[in-house]
């Protein structure tokens, strides 16, 4: 029963990531708070998945390295667009441009 309850758990926090990353497209870094959310909620099923059969939990620690990459080239895209056009809006840059 409680492991149902932790797969019912990981499958909403998954859902909620996913419309709060479908819904605030806005800014950069709000859609960035939410990849990491729904990264968070992938590790924990992960780790869920792992607990239940018994397997060493090497790869979640692969996971979690390669997420760690993943946050840091977010915020740095972050910081460039920043520096370069002044705010993290969409609207405000065009990607065709050099």
């Amino acid at each position: 029963m409680m492991n149902f309850m932790n797969i019912i758990f990981c499958v909403i926090m998954l859902l909620c990531g996913l419309i709060s990353y479908s819904i605030k497209r806005k800014h950069l870094l709000s859609t960035l708070l939410s990849l990491e959310f729904i990264v968070l909620s992938l590790f924990y099923m992960l780790y869920m998945y792992l607990y239940m059969y018994n397997y060493e939990y090497f790869f979640s620690m692969v996971f979690l390295t390669f997420s760690v990459c993943e946050g840091a080239l977010g915020l740095s895209i972050l910081v460039s667009m920043i520096r370069t056009h002044g705010n993290d809006y969409f609207q405000s840059f065009n990607i065709l441009q050099c």
